[in-house]
């Protein structure tokens, strides 16, 4: 599905990346990926992805601390909050789920 662009209606639009990479500590499924949600002009309304790590609120700081890299956005701005990974299925019905949230909220459905 890698590169994937798919029409929501009403010029909404999904985009989704992924790619298989060797394991990593940080990325330890394997996979390497981006599903966005586009509003019409092309901005990112809501995003999952792994492409950085999240920190998280926390009232002491120590070393060593890890933070979670599979995350989700809820607006473009938004820094993103961890999102479990357990597979590939369940992180596509996840995403869509969200879609369909988020699209009949700004549709009026």
């Amino acid at each position: 599905m890698d590169g994937y662009i798919l029409d929501q209606g009403d010029g909404y639009w999904v985009k989704i990346d992924a790619k298989q990479i060797p394991e990593t500590m940080n990325i330890p499924h394997g996979i390497r990926y981006s599903l966005t949600l586009h509003e019409p002009k092309g901005g990112r309304i809501l995003g999952y992805d792994n492409a950085h790590s999240v920190k998280l609120p926390h009232k002491f700081k120590f070393a060593g601390q890890k933070f979670p890299y599979d995350h989700k956005h809820s607006s473009s701005t938004d820094k993103g909050v961890p999102y479990s990974f357990e597979n590939a299925h369940q992180l596509i019905t996840d995403f869509f789920i969200d879609v369909d949230i988020l699209l009949n909220k700004l549709k009026g459905n």
